[in-house]
């Protein structure tokens, strides 16, 4: 049987939680992700198109890494010092997934560069116990 990982159960989460219902219907996008793992860590990529860095939020919090970002554009048009026409667009993006809790919070990389969200989670490193034997009484 395969072993379980955190993200095994990432699609189950996305699509069939209660987190997923209740934010469909509040305008709020989910941004799309890759998710890859190597031995040592969890490399997420999130497509965030539109937002500034500094529009974004990233929070680890009980094992439950969560996205949020904001977009702000205006855009208007004016002849002879008449305003013509206005159009305003905010957009969020809200992601959530449980990551477990073998993350080494205090080393997760975060960067952002051309609408791309990257952050590398990198596990807590868990040592097997050594071979001991056990006394019979």
């Amino acid at each position: 049987m395969k072993e379980m990982t955190p993200f095994n159960s990432l699609f189950d989460d996305a699509f069939f939680n209660d987190f997923f219902r209740q934010r469909r219907g509040s305008g709020d996008q989910m941004p799309a992700i890759d998710v890859q793992e190597d031995s040592d860590c969890y490399h997420i990529k999130a497509d965030l198109p539109g937002v500034d860095k500094d529009d974004i939020k990233v929070t680890l919090e009980n094992g439950v890494l969560s996205v949020t970002a904001e977009t702000h554009n205006e855009d208007s048009e004016e002849k002879e010092g008449r305003v013509i026409r206005r159009e305003r667009h905010i957009g969020r993006y809200r992601r959530s997934m449980s990551v477990g809790r073998d993350i080494d919070a205090d080393s997760i990389k975060a960067s952002f560069e051309n609408g791309v969200l990257a952050l590398d989670l990198p596990k807590l490193e868990t040592r097997l116990p050594e071979s001991t034997r056990i006394r019979i009484e």
